[in-house]
């Protein structure tokens, strides 16, 4: 009986043992550990304000595209208020956002190149409305090659740069192919909000509309899906800085 009990707690042993030891993490397991994004690689943005000095129609007057930008840094709190201007929660029980959807699907992804802003590392970010939290995507300063790419030395003085983003199959799979189109209408929403919020900050802004997507995306690194449409340098004016009229846009 005593041998009997014996084996008993002996296998128990051995196949605890054996638990423990798959548990334990193998070589591959920190590889994958290392790759994946850590706390020090997210930034919590400061909850946007919602009642602003300027008003709507004042920015409507003063919007304009500016082309060229001091050397000063942004703050974090600017960067917020650009970011929840784009697509922002405003209504978290449904998930609505700043700038209208068509059937609230939301195709839309926001990147945010970041060279000279307050409190934050220099690389490329990607935007989460729903947290209002930035993700780390890339180290290092990609303005510059935002600005070869783009030939426009603008995006390479500015102090950060907002990267609009389409996935059309969330769109087209509910209104086919009519669906590319509200894409395109649904960031032209957005890009109107980031003008209008940067005009009351007092900061400059444009839109460029020429480059070379695929490049592009392989600077920032984005799944193959998401196709480029927007890109809006953002930085503070400079006195003697190229404002273009309001008509040419």
């Amino acid at each position: 009986m005593k041998r009997i009990t014996l084996v008993v707690v002996l296998v128990t042993w051995l196949a605890g043992e054996t638990i423990v030891a798959c548990e334990q993490p193998q070589a591959g397991d920190n590889k994958r550990e290392s790759r994946a994004p850590s706390s020090i690689e997210k930034v919590q943005l400061p909850e946007p304000k919602y009642d602003g000095k300027v008003s709507v129609e004042r920015a409507l007057r003063e919007r304009r595209t500016v082309r060229s930008y001091e050397d000063e840094p942004l703050t974090l709190s600017e960067i917020s208020q650009l970011l929840w201007a784009a697509q922002g929660i405003t209504e978290r029980d449904k998930g609505l956002r700043t700038a209208p959807s068509a059937g609230a699907l939301y195709p839309l992804e926001v990147y945010l190149v970041v060279g000279n802003v307050e409190g934050v590392k220099q690389g490329a970010y990607k935007y989460n409305p729903h947290e209002h939290q930035l993700t780390r995507i890339k180290d290092g300063d990609v303005r510059g090659e935002f600005g070869a790419a783009l030939g426009q030395s603008g995006a390479g003085e500015a102090g950060a740069v907002i990267v609009f983003f389409g996935v059309y199959e969330r769109a087209t799979v509910k209104f086919g192919e009519i669906g590319v189109r509200y894409v395109h209408m649904e960031v032209g929403h957005a890009a109107q909000n980031v003008y209008l919020q940067a005009t009351a900050l007092n900061l400059g802004t444009g839109v460029i509309g020429g480059f070379p997507e695929s490049r592009i995306k392989r600077i920032l690194n984005v799944r193959e899906e998401e196709q480029l449409l927007y890109i809006m340098p953002v930085g503070r004016i400079r006195p003697d800085g190229e404002r273009e009229p309001q008509q040419k846009r």
